[in-house]
């Protein structure tokens, strides 16, 4: 890890640190359906950092092969990714599994579907923390989803759950990954920049959160993403000013920025 490309991230961190400040970073992976190579890249990632995952499983085409990967790799906490992860969105409109022209009742019963086969898959260990595709879906449908039987809602960094509430929310803020750019790992340099400016944002607040989640796509990582994701987890583990979080323990804990 070069000292000189993480210097940004490094003094932040030092400011955290002056002001008596902690950080929890946590993880979340999405798109997992079955055992493979990347998927077992992660778990060593996770374990040797000693880092859980929470891992968004596509319920619908999980495959029943995944159970015995993630009972070998106790790391990767498996909650509900969708269901298909399919567009529904019309023509012109950002991709959306649960937009807001899907019927309530139509929207409940699928996600409910889904969630009864990913038990069937992976059994008990499935967290009550509901992913939506895209990280997007509706205020409406999202205010239901306690009623489905989920405690946490986790989409990206700017979703708000609507007038009608919904469950916690539990947000990610990076995204490793540049979709536009022919899906690769981003700049190095870049998401140092941006994540050593949103934490210099909540700084500044009076009470500013301190949860910052890491969004990761390990089927689609190339090694400047993996590289990336190493040593971050190196500077946060031996970095004062960080603690590498559970999800599950920041699941009741209250929102996230």
């Amino acid at each position: 890890m070069s000292a000189a490309l993480w210097s940004p991230l490094i003094e932040e961190l030092d400011h955290w640190h002056a002001a008596g400040r902690k950080l929890r970073l946590w993880l979340r992976d999405d798109d997992a359906v079955g055992p493979s190579a990347a998927l077992d890249r992660l778990a060593t990632c996770a374990e040797r950092f000693h880092v859980p995952v929470l891992l968004a499983v596509i319920p619908m085409l999980a495959e029943t092969a995944l159970a015995g990967s993630l009972r070998d790799s106790p790391a990767l906490l498996p909650c509900q990714h969708g269901c298909w992860h399919r567009n529904h969105s019309p023509a012109g409109a950002k991709k959306s599994e649960f937009g807001p022209d899907r019927p309530p009742e139509a929207v409940d019963t699928e996600i409910v579907k889904a969630s009864l086969r990913l038990r069937d898959v992976l059994g008990e260990a499935v967290l009550p923390v509901f992913v939506p595709p895209w990280n997007r879906i509706d205020p409406g449908h999202a205010a239901r989803l306690p009623e489905l039987g989920f405690t946490a809602l986790s989409c990206f960094r700017d979703h708000r759950n609507g007038p009608d509430g919904g469950p916690q929310l539990l947000n990610t803020h990076i995204d490793v990954m540049d979709w536009h750019g022919g899906r690769i790992g981003r700049n190095p340099a870049g998401l140092i920049a941006e994540i050593a400016d949103l934490l210099m944002e909540w700084r500044g607040r009076p009470q500013g959160p301190d949860t910052l989640g890491l969004l990761l796509h390990h089927r689609d990582h190339d090694e400047t993403a993996w590289a990336f994701l190493s040593d971050l987890l190196a500077l946060a583990d031996s970095h004062s000013a960080v603690a590498l979080a559970d999800p599950r323990s920041l699941i009741g804990r209250g929102g996230t920025a």
